[in-house]
């Protein structure tokens, strides 16, 4: 509102409210043209969103290829191929196709073998998956110096060489000096002067499922004590509550939350057993007769020591294959578990 030079009170336009404020907020516009323009820095162009992560696992993909698929293939070729001294030294295999599967399903010796490895590898799982859960179990209860002393034991008996732990085992049963024959005497058992404890080929399997155990219980132990630390104390106070035991505890609170534990490690166990071959074939090489040979002894007697290299890679063969159908056994229940989450 103005007033004129006459006294005239007249009122000057104004703008809507709206409009005012919108006036007050606009900015000019940003330039325009080739120097306003945005381009992106140099030497960094983003790649497809879906190829990082294959480009991130190429080279470990590219290793395991050379490394595993390449010899396995060529083992599976090598099985369907007569390959003996003959052939070695000439260079030219015969193509057999399944003749060397047909010989192996038909010897009683393989089946044999077979039947061994199955209850060698079912004796040894149990034992460590028994023991290693009960150490970790202890694990658990002992207080902080105890569990370090413990842990440090167990973890230089994990990191003991095979070929060196496998000389003290044999130190330890030898006929004249060892100390399991001096301790039967002492005990007061007769016929244990020099006594040979790999006599026969289930006592040298004794023997070396002792090893194999013993050098196993590390690794389900320790795993077993990280697993547990993992369960709310409020699980065992209400257990305890309830007027639950040890055992029920077990089977009500532990087992329930580290089932994929067992699961996962009994599976692998049961891998590292049955493929075991430094373990038996050192403590007798495989001795006496043959009688303590696995399946992978097996192989390595048939091809190294008998030239039946054809022969020893369809053994292998055989082997993965029993291998595979035990993880696709693991496979399903894993599969099933997940669908009753």
């Amino acid at each position: 509102m103005t007033v004129d030079s006459q006294g005239a009170v007249t009122s000057a336009p104004q703008d809507p409210p709206g409009r005012a404020a919108q006036s007050q907020d606009r900015t000019p516009p940003p330039p325009t043209g080739p120097k306003g323009a945005r381009r992106p820095p140099r030497g960094k162009r983003s790649l497809p969103g879906g190829l990082l992560p294959y480009l991130l696992v190429a080279p470990a993909v590219l290793a395991m290829a050379v490394l595993l698929l390449y010899p396995l293939v060529r083992n599976v070729v090598l099985s369907f191929q007569q390959v003996n001294r003959k052939e070695l030294i000439t260079r030219q295999a015969e193509w057999i196709g399944f003749d060397n599967y047909t010989q192996l399903l038909g010897d009683s010796q393989f089946w044999t073998v077979v039947l061994r490895s199955v209850g060698f590898t079912a004796a040894n799982v149990v034992l460590i998956m028994g023991l290693g859960t009960l150490i970790g179990l202890l694990l658990n209860r002992l207080g902080k110096r105890m569990r370090l002393v413990l842990s440090l034991a167990l973890m230089l008996a994990w990191a003991m060489p095979i070929v060196a732990s496998v000389t003290v085992f044999r130190w330890l049963f030898d006929e004249q000096f060892g100390v399991a024959n001096w301790l039967m005497r002492t005990l007061g058992f007769a016929g244990y002067e020099q006594h040979n404890w790999f006599e026969t080929g289930f006592s040298t399997l004794v023997i070396v499922t002792l090893l194999v155990v013993w050098g196993s219980i590390p690794f389900v132990a320790l795993n077993m004590y990280a697993g547990l630390t993992t369960i709310g104390t409020e699980l065992y106070e209400a257990a305890r509550m309830d007027g639950a035991n040890g055992w029920r505890t077990f089977w009500s609170v532990v087992f329930p939350n580290l089932k994929p534990f067992f699961l996962i490690t009994t599976f692998l166990e049961i891998i590292w057993v049955f493929k075991a071959f430094a373990q038996v074939y050192a403590m007798n090489l495989g001795g006496p007769d043959r009688g303590s040979e696995t399946l992978p002894v097996f192989a390595y007697i048939e091809g190294q020591g008998q030239a039946h290299y054809g022969l020893a890679a369809a053994i292998s063969v055989l082997t993965i294959v029993m291998l595979i159908a035990a993880m696709s056994f693991y496979f399903r229940l894993i599969l099933k578990q997940e669908e009753e989450q």
